[in-house]
């Protein structure tokens, strides 16, 4: 057993079940998610020798913001169900080790309170139907110190053929904690206006950088062809994601989409990638293949959920250290001296083809 599969046993252990099953959650008989961890297994790193790696350096800049290490948290909506803290736990474990956090439209927490744990944090955009929702949330999320807006650009609803997979209903809707930053007055007026809008278009990122004055990432992105459409519509980073393998059962896999996606607009913005990272060998891979950051989810719920902010703080300095142990057994002193050549599938003649 891993650390990791330990860790979810011990969450698991003192969440409640609708909760550890929300938590664990997949679309589809769970294909995606189980090949989204074994797509990263499957690279195989190729050492260099004879290289100075008597000092290690991760630290990057994401969008301008300064971080300890590529390693960042993905926004992840029931965070007060795992821990009555919720974000600001897990922003001041961010802020432990040096990380940013993606704060979820579904967030039962202020965004000042998430704010004040001193974490830099992006807004995770879920259109509304009401646009005028979505529009006074970014607002109040610009206000607050978001660094960056990342919008959801896949928002479809799960796959549901095998729902004994599905969790159960809640049993009380006030658990679920979704709109924090909205008062109880503003959430009865806005009625129906709260749901999803399927209806994302690439205008729409346009729309939310002239809104915010804020950068905006496009999550989601899993083929060149979409990728360039988010940059040519303005986005200026796209994350690589199958949202942990809870959008479509069948799909692509983020390890498998990366080389493509890099290969299309790697020099034109930043390429993010999320999805069964489960340690620094994974980490490493990704940035190989060209991130320039590897933003994680359900390890990092579960280190809230077992330990809060130590917990989320305990996770993240685990995935560091296991970065910066292998990248010196690669022969590689910084996280930016990492390259496609660095990478190969295993079983395949030649290196993981990306770009950079």
């Amino acid at each position: 057993m891993t650390w990791i599969e330990e860790l979810a046993a011990r969450a698991d252990a003192v969440l409640p079940d609708y909760v550890s099953r929300y938590v664990h959650s997949v679309a589809g008989d769970g294909a995606c998610a189980r090949e989204g961890v074994e797509d990263w297994d499957a690279l195989r790193l190729r050492p260099s020798v004879l290289r100075d790696v008597s000092t290690i350096r991760t630290g990057v800049e994401l969008l301008g913001t300064p971080v300890a290490s590529p390693i960042v948290v993905a926004p992840m909506a029931q965070q007060v169900a795992a821990n009555p803290l919720g974000e600001v736990a897990t922003a001041r474990g961010a802020a432990a080790q040096g990380s940013l956090l993606g704060v979820s439209t579904n967030t039962g927490v202020r965004f000042a309170d998430i704010a004040a744990e001193g974490a830099p944090w992006w807004y995770q955009v879920y259109l509304t139907a009401d646009r005028g929702i979505t529009r006074t949330l970014v607002e109040r999320a610009v206000e607050a110190g978001a660094a960056a807006l990342v919008l959801t650009v896949d928002t479809t609803s799960l796959s549901v053929e095998h729902p004994e997979i599905h969790p159960p209903n809640w049993p009380d809707e006030s658990l679920r904690f979704r709109t924090g930053n909205l008062s109880a007055a503003e959430v009865e007026a806005a009625g129906a206006g709260l749901g999803t809008n399927f209806a994302v278009g690439p205008d729409d990122i346009g729309w939310l950088a002239s809104i915010s004055g804020l950068p905006v990432l496009a999550k989601g992105v899993l083929t060149a062809r979409d990728a360039r459409r988010c940059v040519d519509a303005g986005a200026e980073g796209v994350v690589v994601s199958t949202h942990g393998g809870r959008r479509l059962g069948n799909s692509v896999t983020s390890a498998s989409a990366l080389p493509e996606v890099v290969a299309e607009v790697g020099g034109e913005c930043e390429v993010h990638v999320d999805s069964g990272v489960r340690g620094g060998h994974h980490v490493v891979a990704a940035l190989a293949t060209g991130a320039r950051a590897v933003h994680v989810g359900r390890p990092v719920m579960w280190g809230l959920a077992a330990g809060g902010a130590q917990g989320v703080a305990d996770v993240l300095g685990r995935f560091r250290g296991e970065l910066e142990t292998t990248l010196r057994q690669l022969g590689v002193a910084s996280v930016l001296d990492l390259y496609p050549v660095d990478v190969v599938r295993r079983g395949s003649a030649g290196p993981h083809r990306g770009g950079r």
